[in-house]
């Protein structure tokens, strides 16, 4: 498969005319990953530096605060019509086990395919609910709720022919007449109401389109008539119930949102929380309007805090913030979201975000997606944390132990570690060692000095990094196969496998050490309980 951007991402609402010339780029470095297919360290060469070392003092006594696991709530994925299939379906429960994740937003709920929305020989709207409910009842049945992303227009609706680029080509142009879209809109949240009553959707959300200063919305001028669709939808929504939580403007590059704020407010439209997306490999010229050269592992945390920032100075100040799509890349890059890199990466982000947003959304939970085609490879760059064929990648790994983080955070002198304290009084920490893609890196040896343990302990210390808890190495030794027999498939879940995790005892020394070596682009979690008895 050709590998583009999921978007014409690089053409942000200021810079239309670098399209062609970013989309080259991106074209060219995801051929290159996916014909090499290489995990990091394996294109540039291993370095030979010395081991890195740090020592983290963790006081175990100390105060702590709420530590909310915000970016495990809502996942994305492929768009509506998918989630019928069983592979889809498969994949959510494993993620749902694993994370116990709550909501997830998907696009095209009004693609034709859907068949929601007709039209008689008068012009005359017809609904037909019959796939809509079969793809909400399937999420709530697997312990889901729908974050709805309203999108797009059904050509009989459409105003003019334009469609968004991706492999469904969807309809991105204004609707023929506002009035019939806020009818559409009123039917369909008061059919799901019907359906599932109020109780049960207004703990969903419903968030107005998809990326609006791209290429997803035709609106000439984009965001004025943004605005427009914004209000018309809003406002149907509350028509059904004041208690349907609604928002937006789900804008790329973390754009519009204090003027989404700034409208709402001066012309008393609904607004219940706002949303954004940003991708680590963004641009800071698109983002924050700068020639600033801003690594990926700070990219996403800068364009929060941003957007974090506007929305305490913005008359709204309490607004929940939802980074409604987030990832590593927008583009296909195997040594990314394929590989052991992620673990660090998302570590990391998450201990830089923490307190700044509410909910983040991981694009996506499964390569059950087809924005550039069907699959063609299990590992190609995708977005989600399983590959085809009930594949656990590195990231699903990582999700997994990131999982078992306490809610209360214990400050650490260290940006490559977060320390936490679970109800039961035992303690969870990660650690990692990052290196950018294509880099090798270093081995790091770290020492955990813990201060304050009462009693026999022991730790418990599980890591993924390229040879453990990563099907990635296994499949370039297959020799890459495109499409992997079901003994092969078979073959590269088990080496997705997390094995058991080693144990140590704790000394009863005040401070007591762990020593923990972390090979390039890994991911530990050690947890303190304790010691068992024998």
């Amino acid at each position: 498969m050709l590998n583009y951007p999921r978007s014409n991402r690089a053409l942000s609402f200021n810079r239309q005319s670098k399209t062609g010339n970013r989309q080259f780029l991106a074209l060219a470095a995801s051929v290159l990953m996916v014909v090499g297919a290489l995990p990091s360290g394996e294109l540039l060469g291993q370095a030979n530096a010395q081991p890195q070392a740090e020592t983290i003092s963790i006081d175990t006594q100390a105060l702590s605060r709420p530590f909310p696991h915000y970016w495990e709530q809502m996942f994305g994925s492929g768009r509506a019509i998918l989630s019928l299939r069983d592979s889809y379906r498969r994949d959510l429960r494993e993620v749902k086990k694993a994370t116990g994740f709550e909501y997830i937003r998907f696009h095209a709920i009004f693609h034709d395919e859907v068949g929601f929305y007709n039209q008689d020989g008068h012009g005359n709207p017809i609904y037909n609910y019959s796939y809509v409910d079969q793809i909400y009842d399937g999420l709530l049945e697997n312990g889901v709720r729908p974050f709805v992303e309203l999108s797009f227009t059904p050509e009989k609706l459409a105003s003019t022919p334009s469609r968004q680029f991706f492999w469904y080509r969807p309809f991105n142009s204004p609707p023929r007449t506002w009035d019939r879209w806020g009818d559409m809109i009123q039917r369909f949240a008061q059919h799901l109401v019907d359906r599932y009553g109020i109780d049960e959707v207004s703990q969903w959300y419903f968030e107005v389109w998809n990326e609006p200063n791209l290429d997803f919305w035709a609106g000439d001028p984009k965001e004025p008539t943004y605005y427009r669709l914004y209000d018309v939808s809003a406002r149907a929504l509350k028509r059904v119930s004041p208690r349907l939580r609604v928002g937006g403007p789900a804008t790329a590059q973390a754009a519009w949102v204090d003027r989404l704020i700034q409208h709402c407010v001066e012309g008393n439209v609904p607004v219940d929380f706002v949303s954004t997306h940003v991708y680590a490999n963004d641009t800071a010229l698109n983002i924050f309007g700068t020639h600033e050269k801003i690594a990926r592992d700070q990219m996403v945390y800068r364009a929060v805090r941003k957007v974090h920032d506007q929305v305490k100075a913005s008359a709204k100040p309490d607004l929940p913030l939802i980074l409604s799509e987030y990832n590593a890349s927008y583009m296909n890059e195997v040594e990314v979201t394929d590989s052991a890199f992620m673990g660090p990466w998302l570590a990391n982000t998450i201990r830089q975000c923490d307190g700044l947003i509410d909910i983040m959304a991981y694009w996506a939970f499964s390569d059950v997606f087809e924005e550039q085609g069907v699959v063609k490879r299990p590992f190609y760059g995708g977005y989600g944390l399983m590959a085809v064929g009930h594949i656990p990648k590195a990231a699903f790994n990582d999700f997994k132990l990131l999982h078992e983080l306490g809610a209360q955070r214990i400050s650490v002198d260290s940006d490559s570690a977060l320390a936490t304290r679970r109800p039961d009084g035992s303690l969870a920490i990660a650690v990692w060692n990052y290196a950018p893609p294509g880099m090798g890196g270093t081995t790091k040896q770290v020492t955990l000095s813990f201060l304050g343990l009462e009693g026999a302990e022991e730790a418990r210390i599980q890591i993924v990094d390229r040879q453990h808890g990563s099907a990635l190495a296994a499949w370039l030794a297959m020799g890459k196969p495109e499409f992997p027999t079901r003994e092969q498939q078979e073959e590269l879940r088990k080496a997705a496998e997390l094995g058991p995790p080693e144990v140590r005892e704790l000394s009863a020394a005040n401070p007591s050490k762990l020593d923990v070596t972390l090979a390039p682009q890994s991911l530990a979690l050690i947890e303190i309980t304790k010691r068992a008895t024998r």
